[in-house]
């Protein structure tokens, strides 16, 4: 698996095989254990998670009202190290006052991954690396 460009099978698979080590109770890596405590807050994935990710070859297309169960938790993951790293800066500063708004931490996180994903579709649809600024002024915007 390519650390920085895994395919959409690898990163399923990461995302299940965590789950499966937590559920077994094997020893989890530092991100193996973030993972799966960001599944554990989303009851509603863990059946597809339990039952062979890497085969479910479907688009999950938000045209057809889909939210995309994988793309949900990786970028809760992004969201666990931009604000572990406070990259883009001020990031873990922001997610604070989201916070302090919402007062349960997945309701603020949910509110900075809508952000994310939304800087990451236009980075995509305008071929541009993604805009950090563009991206906390989102963020303000949900404080």
């Amino acid at each position: 698996m390519s650390l920085f460009q895994p395919t959409r099978d690898e990163a399923r698979s990461f995302l299940a095989d965590a789950w499966r080590k937590h559920l077994a109770r094997e020893p989890l890596t530092p991100l193996e254990a973030i993972t799966a405590d960001i599944i554990a807050a989303h009851p509603e994935y863990q059946p597809l998670l339990e039952a062979a990710p890497a085969a479910d070859t479907r688009d999950f297309l938000p045209e057809g009202g889909n939210t995309n169960p994988f793309l949900h938790l990786h970028l809760h993951l992004a969201l666990a190290e931009q604000l572990s790293i406070d990259q883009p800066p001020g990031i873990r500063a922001a997610y604070q006052r989201v916070l302090a708004r919402h007062r349960e931490p997945m309701d603020a996180q949910h509110a900075l991954i809508e952000c994310l994903a939304e800087t990451m579709w236009r980075a995509q649809r305008d071929n541009v690396p993604p805009d950090g600024d563009a991206y906390l002024e989102c963020v303000q915007r949900k404080a």
